[in-house]
């Protein structure tokens, strides 16, 4: 049960000294769309679960889990059964320096299920289950104790989507890691700057690199090319913009970086599947169904 909802930014209300929240869910009850500050991760127990992430359905079979990152627009339908549903506050976890380089894990949503890999798979039920025999615990390391094992978690998937990324990049992990920076760099400033004309030259040049290098070696880092990367992000900053009642689909538009109405539906069209202006009657319409 969502307990804080303003618009779609639902305040995660923690226990009393806790830095977690967990909901043992057997409601048979729906989630409106919403997004909020905290990691969230969902494992069904008893029965098929689905999740509707950035407008994408993720359909989670028993004992699957799903990671969703700080910010992402989530939305549930009331479906009958048991899961179990995690919260914890991103503060704690990115504040702190050393852990930087497995919160990158948590970019975009995904599923941790057998056909990603098996020994994950196992480890995220099995932390999935501790954190729901630690979260009842009276002892004050409770909360210590669920932070170790998230943290053991993001660390081993770190290391698997590392092997990954050098394969796909074919380099080893010292070239492994200048791109890194490099393009943590590139990522920051996109994100910085989404809402202005951002050129080609401009990544290339906060990257080091030659334009034609940047474009090849962008688009194998990060499975899209640099154009497409700033067209989610505007669409993802348009969706929330589009939730606001007195802005017009044409200020949205130019808020999000976008030149023209008729690229702003093209785009956000090929994203969500539905025009901006449908995205928009149907949240007004989830809103007065959630208040009547």
């Amino acid at each position: 049960m969502i307990k804080h909802l303003i618009g779609e930014h639902e305040t995660v209300e923690y226990d009393t000294k806790k830095y977690v929240m967990l909901y043992d869910n057997v409601e048979n009850e729906e989630y409106p769309v919403h997004w909020h500050d905290a990691v969230e991760l969902i494992m069904p127990i008893k029965a098929e679960y689905t999740v509707n992430v950035g407008g994408k359905d993720f359909k989670l079979p028993e004992y699957d889990v799903l990671i969703i990152p700080p910010g992402e627009l989530h939305s549930m339908p009331p479906i009958p059964g048991r899961r179990l549903i995690f919260q914890c506050d991103n503060k704690v976890l990115s504040n702190v320096t050393v852990l930087e380089p497995i919160m990158k894990i948590i970019s975009a949503p995904f599923v941790i299920n057998n056909a990603y890999n098996r020994d994950l798979h196992a480890l995220a039920k099995k932390c999935m289950l501790d954190i729901l025999q630690l979260y009842d615990s009276k002892s004050e390391l409770s909360d210590t104790k669920i932070y170790i094992k998230i943290i053991e978690l993001f660390t081993a998937l770190s290391e698997h989507q590392i092997e990954i990324q050098k394969d796909i990049m074919d380099c080893d992990e010292e070239k492994l890691v200048e791109y890194n920076e490099k393009f943590e760099a590139v990522l920051k400033f996109i994100d910085t700057n989404y809402m202005y004309d951002i050129t080609l030259d401009e990544c290339a040049d906060v990257a080091g690199y030659s334009k034609f290098h940047f474009s090849r070696i962008f688009k194998q880092y990060n499975s899209v090319t640099y154009m497409q990367y700033i067209n989610i992000k505007r669409t993802k900053a348009a969706e929330k913009l589009l939730m606001q009642p007195n802005l017009a689909i044409t200020d949205v538009a130019m808020m999000s970086g976008f030149k023209s109405l008729t690229t702003f539906n093209r785009i956000f069209k090929s994203i969500k599947h539905c025009t901006p202006t449908d995205y928009k009657k149907l949240y007004s319409a989830q809103m007065k169904s959630s208040l009547s």
